[in-house]
């Protein structure tokens, strides 16, 4: 885990975003919490996730999500070498089918 993000304030978010109940008050939040641009920037990055993860390649990526290569390369690394988060949120929601 990246040490200059585990921050009293960064606890507190996640703690907050703990707290939500459902989808409705996920919209709510992250509303009020993110601009139009970051929300969607983030909800691609999570659609590039789950579509390398089904092996896709990086040009049905792009066309798809429109992302960019360098978006889709980013999210790789994060996949290949990153903390995992993605790995756990997937088997989460597979369990949840």
């Amino acid at each position: 885990m990246n040490k200059k993000i585990r921050t009293e304030a960064v606890d507190s978010l996640f703690d907050a975003v703990l707290s939500l109940k459902d989808r409705e008050e996920c919209y709510s939040f992250f509303e009020d919490l993110c601009t139009v641009n970051e929300l969607l920037s983030l909800s691609q990055r999570f659609e590039v996730a789950s579509m390398l993860k089904d092996h896709k390649t990086y040009l049905e990526i792009a066309e798809k999500t429109g992302a960019s290569t360098a978006t889709i390369s980013r999210v790789n690394r994060s996949l290949n070498y990153g903390n995992d988060g993605y790995d756990l949120v997937f088997q989460r929601r597979e369990e949840q089918k």
